[in-house]
């Protein structure tokens, strides 16, 4: 059985930070950036990780960086062309770590939904609209919109993340540069799903994140993570149907599981049966092997 890669040690490089997946540590002009095994749930990072979702995490972002037709951070994800720190710790980082430009990163998260799912359809039955966008009478749960819609969000360091009127986002990144975030995320969801439809999958929505390279009026350029089960909503075709949730290729057995128990969603978080933990892994491994097919 694969062990869990929770945390990573790269010093002397300096460690910029972590999140709840990935750790960042600096290397002259670059990043390089590790996508661990941690797992969280609302909002709490678990104490077990689940085998190999750091490389799956990283594998699929390196293909969709390569295969979508649009400037992305990364530069290499071979440890030998990494500085050497990365390469003393071989055995942990193979196959979870990304050497990437680092870039002045856009303040909002660019979210696209093809279909009425999660928070989307909570705030669709309750007023008609998803994240102030409105929609059609009528509508069911995972319904495919009648065109994708575009619905920013502010990028929060801690907490969650806020809906963003197209009109705030533009407050905040100006006219020009909304538009080019609007129109190139519309653009790289489309090539996405079409890519995923023909692999017998339907993608319901994602998040891109874009960073400035040049300061801010320089070359828009796709940053962190693309169209992995962490960052997109992935349904099975051939069991899709709308009126009801659908089952996604990501963390959502652990989120059924913890409903099960008696804790308060709050620190510590309950053990999770290693069954459990290995349900996840199959899964993440399952919608890589069919998108990267």
């Amino acid at each position: 059985m694969a062990k869990s890669v929770l945390r990573v040690d790269l010093s002397p490089l300096s460690h910029r930070a972590s999140g709840k997946v990935r750790e960042i540590y600096e290397a002259g002009d670059e990043l390089i950036l590790v996508s661990t095994d941690r797992v969280s749930a609302f909002d709490v990072i678990m104490n077990q990780g689940v085998p190999g979702r750091g490389v799956v995490l990283t594998k699929l972002s390196e293909f969709w960086f390569g295969k979508l037709d649009f400037p992305h951070h990364l530069i290499t994800t071979d440890l030998d062309k990494m500085p050497s720190p990365v390469t003393d710790h071989r055995d942990d980082l193979q196959g979870r770590t990304m050497f990437v430009r680092a870039l002045d990163i856009v303040p909002v998260e660019c979210i696209v939904r093809g279909y009425l799912a999660g928070s989307g359809w909570k705030e669709y039955q309750k007023s008609g609209t998803v994240c102030g966008v409105s929609l059609p009478p009528g509508l069911t749960e995972s319904d495919r919109l009648p065109e994708p819609i575009f619905t920013p969000t502010t990028k929060a360091e801690e907490g969650h993340d806020e809906p963003l009127t197209y009109e705030e986002m533009e407050a905040i990144v100006g006219k020009e540069r909304a538009q080019e975030l609007r129109d190139v995320s519309m653009q790289l969801y489309a090539a996405g799903a079409e890519h995923a439809r023909a692999r017998g999958i339907i993608l319901a929505d994602t998040k891109f994140e874009f960073g400035l390279e040049g300061g801010k009026d320089g070359q828009l350029v796709l940053a962190d993570e693309a169209l992995t089960p962490d960052s997109s909503r992935y349904w099975d075709a051939e069991t899709y149907a709308p009126g009801r949730s659908q089952d996604s290729f990501d963390k959502q057995i652990l989120r059924n599981w913890l409903e099960t128990q008696v804790w308060d969603k709050t620190p510590p978080p309950p053990t999770i049966p290693q069954e459990i933990l290995d349900k996840i892994a199959a899964r993440y491994r399952d919608i890589m092997a069919r998108l990267m097919d």
